[in-house]
């Protein structure tokens, strides 16, 4: 079954597997499909946790997944926290740390995550907001990595590219660029570096795996 990853923009994407329909940090979205069997927050900053945009994705039964301090926020039931694993609705959700080393914008003690997304056989890694960090060297089997690359707040294009090389993955998409922070240029840039594929996208473009 083919897998298809469209970048809405900024750090939000729609995952799709058959009928099995995941976003990841809905944010700006300008329809309301209503077709989310899954909803993943990363963590509680307003660009990522967007309780208007996640009514917009959200139908019957979606089930919401985020760390423990986010769930709170949302008032949903479904908490994960890094090293945690939850199964749910045809898609499975690895909770990674996401923070920031030498920065205080994404605390290492508030448990923020990012996370691997098992769907249709794929294993998907969305980093969230982070740094190039030590838990990103023991993932594995990663056949796209999706990573921020605007720097400031997170990765910038040259530590993305490094991440790359940590992960393992078979090829990645930037984000965080376009939109508050980072350029097309800090996307291009990460392009150059990275020694797997690189698949730039356009806010609303897809690729199918």
């Amino acid at each position: 079954m083919s897998l298809e990853i469209k970048w809405i923009s900024h750090a939000s994407f729609r995952i799709a597997a058959g009928e099995t329909v995941l976003y990841v940090d809905p944010w700006k979205l300008e329809d309301a499909p209503h077709d989310a069997d899954v909803i993943f927050v990363s963590h509680s900053h307003h660009d990522h946790c967007s309780p208007p945009d996640i009514e917009k994705v959200s139908k019957d039964g979606t089930a919401i997944i985020a760390p423990s301090e986010t769930i709170e926020k949302l008032h949903a039931a479904n908490a994960v926290d890094p090293g945690e694993r939850i199964s749910i609705k045809g898609v499975t959700v690895e909770a990674v740390a996401a923070y920031n080393i030498k920065k205080a914008f994404h605390p290492k003690g508030d448990h923020w995550c990012g996370a691997v997304f098992t769907i249709a056989g794929r294993r998907i890694y969305y980093a969230g907001d982070t740094d190039l960090i030590p838990e990103m060297s023991d993932l594995s089997d990663v056949d796209v990595a999706l990573l921020p690359v605007g720097g400031t707040y997170t990765l910038d294009a040259e530590t993305a590219a490094n991440a790359c090389k940590a992960i393992g993955c078979k090829a990645a998409i930037p984000y965080h660029w376009g939109d508050i922070v980072g350029s097309v240029e800090d996307a291009k840039k990460f392009a150059d570096a990275a020694t797997c594929q690189v698949h730039l996208l356009q806010p609303g473009e897809a690729i199918t795996i």
